[in-house]
């Protein structure tokens, strides 16, 4: 991991990084992260690391609960070129857009092919975060993420261990979601943008009730998926604080 800048402001130090081709961004408090949980996030489809949203959000937790936070550009966003596939399905979306066509289907698709190529990106990137001295291999690590960032969420607690607590929301589902859902045991904290139109609730509810969590919430929320309500940010950082802190506590013990 070669960290490419270092910025500090209002407590919190932000620091990109490069790891062979993938790019990310770390933000920690400037008082030190010595047992600091540590929370990915996920962007969504079309967006990138430092969206407006997610940079809000790790804000919130780097400053309230002294988390150590960090993002990636998935394959195809962000920093990082688009391959032809990706290309043709981003064009197929603006093509339906205009069309005022549904977009879910091709939306579903080209999801599920970017967080498949993310999730060993992920475990690439959490390899190298824990062999920093500053987080280690006993930090507890959360995840959070919208759309795409949700897809690429279940699809790595799935195969990856070291998930303890995920909080996400806004996501079309399909049945293969629905099937990766199942197998998420970690406690979940999931939200229901209500009044996107774009998102089908039944759906939703259907993949809430297919989490293999025992400790699992839902948050019906008004409005759109973006922007995220300032309570249900302050909601999931909340959650994170207290299994993620929980968590480090039996880790110590």
């Amino acid at each position: 991991m070669h960290f490419t800048s270092e910025t500090s402001s209002n407590g919190v130090i932000e620091r990109h990084f490069l790891l062979g081709e993938i790019t990310g961004v770390l933000w920690s408090p400037d008082s030190g992260t010595s047992g600091a949980p540590l929370l990915l996030l996920g962007h969504s489809g079309g967006m990138h690391k430092k969206a407006p949203g997610l940079v809000a959000s790790a804000l919130h937790s780097v400053t309230n609960h002294k988390f150590t936070i960090a993002a990636i550009d998935a394959p195809g966003h962000g920093d990082r070129p688009r391959n032809p596939e990706d290309q043709r399905w981003v064009e197929a979306i603006h093509r339906a857009r205009a069309a005022r066509e549904p977009i879910a289907p091709i939306v579903i698709d080209f999801n599920m092919s970017v967080a498949e190529r993310a999730v060993p990106e992920w475990q690439t990137t959490l390899d190298a975060l824990q062999a920093l001295p500053e987080i280690g291999a006993e930090t507890p690590i959360g995840y959070g993420g919208v759309s795409l960032g949700v897809v690429t969420g279940l699809l790595l607690t799935a195969v990856e261990s070291r998930i303890a607590a995920l909080s996400f929301g806004g996501v079309f589902v399909d049945d293969a979601l629905i099937e990766a859902a199942r197998k998420v045991t970690v406690p979940v904290e999931y939200r229901i943008p209500w009044d996107d139109k774009e998102f089908d609730h039944t759906s939703g509810i259907a993949m809430f009730d297919a989490f293999g969590s025992k400790d699992k919430t839902l948050h019906a929320s008004s409005g759109r998926r973006y922007p995220v309500p300032e309570y249900e940010r302050d909601s999931s950082a909340q959650f994170f604080a207290h299994h993620l802190g929980r968590a480090a506590a039996t880790a110590s013990d």
